[in-house]
C-alpha cells in the first residue's frame, strides 16, 4: 500500500510579505500566476484538500485542483495578534512573545498554542497515512511545519527552527508505521 502526501504551502499574500499575523486575506496579484506555473510538476493526485482560508482556496483553483475543504487544515489560530504586524506585537508584549516562541504550550494571544496545532494536524496527518494513494492539501507554513515536526518525531521546540515559504511543496510518504520526509522544495 503506497501511500504519498504532499503539502503545498499557499501562494504569497501582503501579511506573509509583511511579516505579519494572517487574516483570512486573498493572494497577491501575481502569486495566482506563480502558483499556476507549478501546476504541472504535481503528477497525478487521488485527492485534494484545502484549509478553508480564502488564500489557501485560491492557490488550490490556481493549480486546478478539485479540493474539498478540511477545517483541520486551518491556520494557527493567533487570538488577538490576528491581523496585526509581527514586529508590532513583538515591540509592544516582547515577554509574551518570547514566552509563545519558547514555551511550545503557551498562548498569550489567546488562541492556539504550538503543542495544541501540533496535536490537531498529527491527528489530521495519521488519518490520512492510512489511505492509500496520493494526497494534496494546500495549508499554511505553521499547519506543514505541525506537520514535519509530527512525522519525523521531533520535539515541539523545533517547531520555529524549520522555514516554510509561499509554495513550498514538502512530499512525505508513509512505510510501515512511520511517515519519511522526501523532500522540500522551496520557491526562489
Amino acid at each position: 500500500m503506497a501511500i504519498r502526501l504532499t503539502l503545498i504551502c499557499h501562494a504569497a499574500t501582503p501579511a506573509t510579505r509583511k511579516a505579519a499575523f494572517p487574516d483570512d486575506e486573498a493572494l497577491e496579484p501575481k502569486a495566482a500566476a506563480q502558483a499556476a506555473a507549478l501546476a504541472h510538476t504535481l503528477g497525478h493526485i487521488d485527492r485534494a484538500w484545502t484549509s478553508p482560508a480564502l488564500r489557501s482556496r485560491q492557490t488550490a483553483d490556481a493549480l486546478r485542483l478539485d479540493a474539498a475543504v478540511d477545517p483541520a487544515l486551518r491556520d494557527a489560530d493567533f487570538g488577538c495578534w490576528t491581523g496585526l504586524p509581527f514586529n508590532e506585537v513583538a515591540t509592544r508584549e516582547p515577554e509574551a512573545v518570547a514566552s509563545w516562541m519558547a514555551e511550545p504550550g503557551a498562548a498569550p494571544h489567546g488562541g492556539e498554542s504550538t503543542l495544541d496545532l501540533i496535536g490537531r494536524v498529527a491527528t489530521w496527518l495519521d488519518h490520512h497515512g492510512r489511505v492509500s494513494g496520493h494526497t494534496l492539501a494546500v495549508t499554511h507554513a505553521a499547519v506543514i511545519r505541525a506537520a514535519l515536526v509530527h512525522a519525523l518525531g521531533a520535539e515541539a521546540s523545533c517547531f520555529w527552527r524549520i522555514e516554510i515559504g509561499p509554495l513550498a511543496v514538502v512530499d512525505l510518504r508513509r512505510g510501515s508505521p512511520r511517515w519519511m520526509l522526501r523532500s522540500i522544495r522551496q520557491r526562489d
